[in-house]
């Protein structure tokens, strides 16, 4: 428990530390995020806010990793090396945007096979490092699921919707770092309570992290996590519920994401069959902020909205933790 701490208070004060090198670096490479024309008009006066941001967590992590975890192979690391793979992903998506002077990245095909590619590797490495590698565990009923031959395929799917649903909702200052280090926060606790160790002190390293970043990213946010940072939280969260055999405990713990995720899907699909859109923009943190909410009431109503989640997470595992 005294290693968690210490992770996070060593990955907090370096993400601390980062910031104010970072930030002024990525100014003068004019590393700016360009605004999607079709987003809020309040949005517009962000454009050239500097972007990838993610590159200061995700080097707080590694750095607060190396220090504390010296075996390679350990689940803490192979979960490591996911947050950077996914991370890196992220960083060739924003470099384009960058590049372009639009917010066009990587093709959403080129994306998607990138995606595919390094989840299919986590997948297979999860089937086959562990003799009950295809099972996952069914929350609230506590039983556990054999998936066999459909575990892999399973889990890129899981991947697929965990990242680009951790994407979606990185749209306001500060919002997906908040929901993200609640959600880490609990899995630290999870993966305390089920005797993996290492893997806590994973998620703590991340919570840290990002709690340092937020003070560069809350609103007025100085940087802009980008999809260097989305992608690699999103593939952070994958790892490590997958590791747990609770992939399925995302959907509740991280319920926000899955609402953003179903409004875009809900919009579309309506505009689709019937030309009316449900909402005034998506994803919905769009609607409320078109609705008149300003954004730091946003960031804290699904901030305690996470934290309800976490607690009715928290009951769906009585019989395990």
């Amino acid at each position: 428990m005294y290693r968690i701490v210490y992770s996070v208070l060593i990955a907090f004060f370096i993400s601390l530390a980062l910031g104010p090198i970072l930030i002024p670096i990525l100014h003068r490479l004019k590393f700016g995020q360009n605004i999607r024309e079709e987003g809020p008009k309040s949005h517009q006066k962000k454009a050239g806010t500097p972007t990838m941001g993610g590159i200061i967590f995700i080097a707080a992590s590694f750095i607060t990793m190396a220090i504390l975890i010296k075996k390679p192979s350990d689940e803490a690391m192979i979960a490591l090396y996911a947050f950077i793979a996914f991370g890196i992903i992220g960083a060739l998506d924003d470099g384009l945007k960058i590049i372009h002077k639009k917010n066009l990245g990587l093709k959403s095909g080129q994306k998607m096979i990138l995606l595919l590619i390094v989840s299919g590797i986590l997948g297979y490495y999860s089937a086959m490092s562990f003799s009950d590698g295809t099972i996952i565990i069914v929350p609230f009923i506590q039983k556990s699921v054999n998936l066999g031959k459909w575990y892999v395929p399973f889990i890129v799917l899981y991947y697929a919707a965990t990242t680009n649903a951790v994407n979606l909702t990185d749209g306001l200052d500060g919002l997906a770092t908040s929901v993200t280090l609640l959600v880490m926060t609990f899995f630290a606790l999870v993966s305390y309570g089920l005797g993996h160790y290492t893997l806590a002190i994973f998620c703590g390293v991340i919570a840290g992290a990002l709690l340092g970043f937020l003070r560069y990213n809350a609103f007025p946010a100085q940087i802009f996590m980008g999809d260097t940072g989305s992608l690699a939280l999103g593939g952070a969260i994958a790892t490590v519920a997958m590791m747990l055999k609770l992939p399925l405990l995302v959907i509740i713990v991280g319920g926000i994401y899955a609402i953003e995720t179903l409004s875009v899907i809900l919009q579309v699909a309506s505009f689709k069959l019937t030309k009316k859109r449900i909402f005034k923009m998506s994803p919905l943190h769009h609607h409320f902020e078109l609705s008149g909410w300003h954004e730091t009431k946003i960031v804290s109503i699904f901030s305690i909205i996470t934290v309800i989640l976490c607690l009715v997470a928290f009951l769906s595992l009585p019989a395990i933790i």
